[in-house]
């Protein structure tokens, strides 16, 4: 697998605040109605990283949001929200697609 996955329940207010800057505007207008009980993070290949978005908001009842870097033509990241069981489902998904990575 090309790409680093990381599952993290029931972040901190201090990581909604790290992940709320990296991901701009469109998140934090949203940030009391999504739920943020689980958070995916998924770096990787731009190009898998948009089918690894698709992949995991096809698979569960989750928001997936850009996590802007330095790189972003190389490298990037998403930010997979929801529920516990819903971001674990997410990233199963995405860790059994083909093509991906």
């Amino acid at each position: 697998m090309a790409f680093n996955i990381q599952f993290i329940s029931h972040p901190s207010e201090g990581v909604l605040q790290i992940l709320a800057q990296r991901i701009g505007a469109a998140f934090k207008s949203q940030l009391e109605v999504i739920d943020t009980s689980a958070v995916g993070l998924i770096q990787g290949k731009l190009v898998d990283m948009i089918a690894a978005a698709d992949v995991a908001e096809k698979a569960a009842q989750v928001r997936v949001y850009d996590l802007k870097g330095s790189c972003p033509q190389h490298l990037t990241m998403i930010g997979i929200f929801g529920s516990v069981a819903a971001v674990k489902a997410a990233l199963e998904a995405v860790e059994g697609a083909e093509g991906l990575g």
